[in-house]
């Protein structure tokens, strides 16, 4: 049975809340995996960047941060760039589209880096959405956001970047239609980050799910 996510109350002086009946206590500097869907760009990444042993799998990766009072989430999506939004109103859209969040958090000895990821992350709010895939100073795409903000702690890492479907050694569909649309070149095998890949970081850990 599919529990609701009725609001967020304060509970702690230390930036935690609680979201009712979901038992979760969000912290600040908490993650939010999403899981993928099978369609169009979700879909896409997930075909391409999913772990055979794994039953879940990930299209998007966004961070939560406080100011004391209030919740929000900082994230890099297609629609809005880099961006910063109200978690309460996050999570009721995303229970809207029937959505499953993941929380993940910190370690207790990389918590210290939320001290300089979270003020990085906000230096990066306001750019265009990285649609190329290809990492530069001036967009971002979503897991390359959040690996940026935790990169001097050095949180997740880059790997060589793949657009090829498993299922027929070949590159996916999808892919070749995007870069097509876009004249560019398809970065295959260039550095990068992944939804799929950053969920095993061995400096995080599961706390719940949000359905």
């Amino acid at each position: 049975m599919k529990k609701r996510i009725l609001g967020i109350i304060t509970t702690t002086l230390l930036y935690g809340c609680t979201i009712n009946q979901s038992n979760i206590d969000i912290k600040n500097g908490d993650f939010i995996f999403i899981e993928a869907e099978t369609k169009k760009l979700s879909g896409a990444i997930s075909r391409v960047t999913k772990d055979e042993k794994s039953i879940i799998s990930f299209d998007h990766i966004a961070m939560i941060e406080t100011d004391g009072k209030n919740y929000f989430v900082l994230e890099a999506t297609t629609g809005k760039g880099s961006h910063r939004e109200n978690l309460k109103t996050y999570l009721k859209r995303h229970k809207k589209e029937n959505r499953i969040l993941h929380i993940y958090r910190l370690k207790k000895e990389y918590l210290p880096c939320l001290d300089d990821a979270i003020p990085t992350a906000k230096t990066m709010l306001g750019k265009p959405y990285n649609y190329t895939y290809t990492p530069n100073e001036n967009e971002y795409y979503c897991s390359d956001f959040i690996e940026r903000a935790f990169r001097n702690c050095s949180i997740f890492d880059l790997q060589p970047m793949t657009f090829i479907n498993p299922e027929t050694g070949k590159t996916d569909e999808y892919w070749l239609q995007h870069y097509q649309q876009l004249n560019a070149k398809i970065p295959e095998g260039e550095l990068g980050c992944n939804p799929n890949g950053m969920s095993k970081s061995d400096k995080i850990y599961k706390i719940g799910t949000l359905k």
